[in-house]
Parts: C-alpha cells; structure tokens; sequence
C-alpha cells in the first residue's frame, strides 16, 4: 500500500502533542477503534525500541510496531511487520509541526513494503488505502479532542510490570 497520509492541527504546544503521541501506552486511547488487543512488547513505552503489538480490525491482521528513530520533538519514525503471515514490512512516521502560536499540526504517514506474492495480493485490495485514511483521520480527531479537552488516557501496560525485581 502506497503511502496514507493525514493530518489535523491541535491546539497545544508541539512538545505536549509530540510527547503523548510517542508513548506507545497512549495509542490505544485514540487509536481504539482501529486497533484491538494492543500489548506493550517491553516495560518502556517511549524511546528507540518501544514496541507494541497489535491487531487491525479490518483486515483482522496482527502488527507490531518499534520505534526506530525519534528527533524530539518532531518526528517519530516507526519500522514493524505485518499481515497474515507477519511478514509484510509497514512503516509510520508521525511528524509534529508548529501552528500559530500555541498549536501544532500532526501528520501521520503510513505504508507498506509487501515482499511475498501473497501480500502483494492482499495489500493492494481495492479500497484499502481509503480505509486506512479514514480509520487514521478518525485517530488523529480523537488524539485533537483527547489533547486539546485534556483528557487522561487509560494508558497500557505491561502485565506485571509494576513488579520490580529486588522492591518491597
């Protein structure tokens, strides 16, 4: 799938939107109706190698996500595997640019890399990349309403991640 890209301006600091946006534990919080059984791979949900693994709705495939580079605060870039072999490279890079005074814009770019003839089959369905546009405009009004009304996510973990070895 050819390159999907959306974007939506936000009114907050780009350091603010840029931060909640990198936290893999707060994807779920407005990216719920596109994703279901999200996991964290790992305790720590910011930085290079955060990971998640997930799956889409619609095609019901599972995914997973790592960051692989982030330049604070404005670009996340996101390398994972996918379909129903897990095999098909995606990529995501989130962008966060300054708006006005107190605003930013976030853009959101999503593609895939299918290798096997199977996933080139399956990649280039008619009306996939449509779907993938609208499921992420939808994500980036809830993450718009989310930031800008102030809301606390219900953020994911690790199971037993609160447990530290040699505490309490």
């Amino acid at each position: 799938m050819g390159p999907v890209s959306v974007s939506t301006p936000i009114d907050v600091p780009r350091e603010r939107a840029f931060g909640f946006v990198a936290d893999l534990a707060n994807r779920p919080s407005f990216m719920g109706e596109f994703l279901e059984e999200y996991r964290l791979q790992q305790l720590a949900s910011v930085g290079v190698g955060a990971a998640a693994r997930f799956r889409v709705r619609r095609p019901r495939v599972w995914m997973e996500s790592v960051i692989d580079e982030l330049d604070a605060p404005y670009r996340i870039f996101e390398r994972g595997r996918g379909s129903r072999l897990s095999g098909m490279p995606i990529f995501t890079v989130w962008e966060v640019t300054e708006a006005g005074a107190d605003g930013c814009e976030v853009r959101v770019v999503h593609w895939t890399e299918p290798s096997s003839p199977l996933d080139r089959i399956a990649d280039h369905k008619p009306g996939r990349a449509r779907s993938y546009r609208r499921r992420l405009t939808a994500s980036l009004a809830q993450l718009k309403l989310a930031l800008e009304e102030d809301q606390t996510p219900q953020r994911v973990a690790v199971a037993g991640g609160d447990r530290v070895p040699g505490a309490g």
